[in-house]
């Protein structure tokens, strides 16, 4: 799940897609070149975070033993602040009471979410965490829209997203019922993520607030981790798998989908977050050997039509 420019966001109707036209003689246009490219760039943003973010989880499944969930997401956060930290050196003055509190909002978002997600995953499936997590912002997507075609894409994408649930989880009943609540808390807190996310955005210049709101993120996630693993997040190979899952997972993901945040609308942005499921099934089965049976491709095929005609429906309101 994230460098920004410094314009503000874009609006509900600043997101072209694929094939919407553009004025007549457009150089762009013709040869499908700069501006077919600017139409698919944050569409392609959000499908590249969703696969760094879910086969860092995959990775990270595997790190558990040694770290544990708390600890994981220790190192996660930990790691991901110290890189963005040094690599923006963000400006600190400067900034007003609004600026600082978005901050912290989105910091502790940041935070719950990671701290629940991985709590859920040490408790039931891959798939299944991913699936419930993003319930949260399917809700969203049907809060934020004026739309009343967005109802049809996302109620699609929850058909797939239950679907593969049964297929990873044995169905919703048969889940942890800790695991699952974890996962549907994160859920809520991934849709607070969104938010503050967009808004973070408009507020910092490049991914300086972002790197600020890593750094909140990690301060609240230390105690945790080091409550629950200790020493062992000192451990020379923990620390490099931590690493590895601290790029992937959040350096990566959160700087592509704040980018995409920044032309895309949050309704559109959180119905495309139905691809996670997918990816994650996808990460499960190359890193994890998860299998996948038709009712995978089935459900895979649900999210990937939901996620298409919601950027269609905007390519329409756009025009």
């Amino acid at each position: 799940m994230s460098a920004r420019p410094a314009a503000p966001a874009a609006g509900p109707s600043a997101i072209p897609a694929a094939g919407s036209p553009g004025p007549a003689g457009s150089a762009g246009d013709a040869s499908g070149g700069p501006r077919a490219a600017r139409r698919l760039g944050p569409v392609a943003l959000v499908v590249a975070g969703g696969l760094s973010v879910q086969f860092g989880s995959a990775v990270a499944v595997l790190l558990m033993p040694r770290a544990g969930a708390l600890g994981v997401v220790t190192l996660r956060l930990v790691l991901a602040a110290a890189v963005l930290l040094i690599a923006c050196r963000p400006r600190v003055r400067g900034y007003g009471r609004a600026d600082w509190g978005t901050v912290l909002a989105f910091g502790a978002a940041m935070s719950g979410m990671n701290i629940l997600f991985y709590l859920s995953v040490a408790r039931i499936p891959l798939g299944a965490a991913v699936t419930l997590e993003v319930l949260g912002p399917l809700a969203l997507s049907v809060i934020a829209s004026r739309r009343l075609v967005n109802l049809l894409w996302a109620g699609l994408a929850l058909a797939g997203v239950v679907l593969l649930s049964g297929a990873h989880g044995g169905g919703f009943d048969r889940l942890d019922p800790a695991g699952a609540g974890f996962a549907l808390a994160a859920g809520a807190m991934w849709a607070a993520y969104i938010v503050f996310s967009a808004r973070t955005g408009r507020r910092f210049p490049q991914a300086d607030g972002l790197a600020l709101a890593m750094a909140v993120g990690a301060v609240i996630s230390l105690p945790f981790g080091i409550a629950s693993a200790g020493d062992k997040l000192l451990e020379p190979s923990t620390i490099g798998l931590g690493l590895g899952v601290a790029l992937m997972s959040s350096v990566l993901p959160y700087t592509l989908e704040l980018l995409a945040l920044r032309r895309l609308p949050a309704p559109t942005f959180a119905i495309l977050m139905s691809l996670e499921p997918a990816i994650a099934a996808t990460a499960g089965f190359l890193v994890l050997h998860q299998a996948l049976g038709l009712a995978d491709a089935l459900a895979i095929g649900l999210v990937i039509a939901a996620s298409m005609g919601a950027v269609r429906t905007q390519v329409a309101r756009s025009r």
